[in-house]
């Protein structure tokens, strides 16, 4: 018998608007403004595709840990993180070599810290986006 395999096709829009802007949209979610940022002659204070690329591993990861340590049934009272790109220039072109993902997981009373680390790590070897990327990506959590 042969089995198929699951694929899940995901549009997204991008619409320019003015200079180096344009507008992100995908059915049913809130558009987004977007432009190259301030160091390649872009604008500041607006979403770039640098910024969009660090953050899509960053949120994969947050998800993926939501999803393995509620399986798990891990007490915790909060997740958060901050992640740090690295862009720069290899043989000629521009290419994020590695991104670096700092979570803060804040544990209940009771809860294991072991356990915490260890699923941390699941949900980063099982990250679909970091797992799709070229870039390295790093894993530096901070249990509480």
């Amino acid at each position: 018998m042969e089995s198929k395999g699951k694929v899940f096709l995901y549009q997204t829009d991008v619409k320019w608007t003015e200079q180096r802007k344009g507008m992100i949209s995908c059915a049913g979610k809130p558009e987004v403004q977007v432009a190259t940022p301030p160091e390649f002659k872009g604008h500041e204070g607006i979403w770039s595709p640098e910024d969009l690329f660090v953050t899509s591993a960053n949120v994969c990861l947050m998800t993926t840990f939501l999803a393995v340590a509620e399986r798990a049934g891990l007490a915790f009272s909060a997740y958060e993180s901050t992640a740090e790109g690295r862009l720069e220039l290899v043989e000629g072109k521009f290419q994020f070599t590695a991104i670096t993902i700092r979570p803060t997981i804040t544990l209940k009373t009771g809860s294991n810290a072991t356990m915490a680390k260890e699923l941390i790590e699941k949900a980063e070897r099982n990250c679909l986006i970091s797992n799709s990327m070229k870039a390295t990506v790093t894993l530096e959590p901070t249990i509480r």
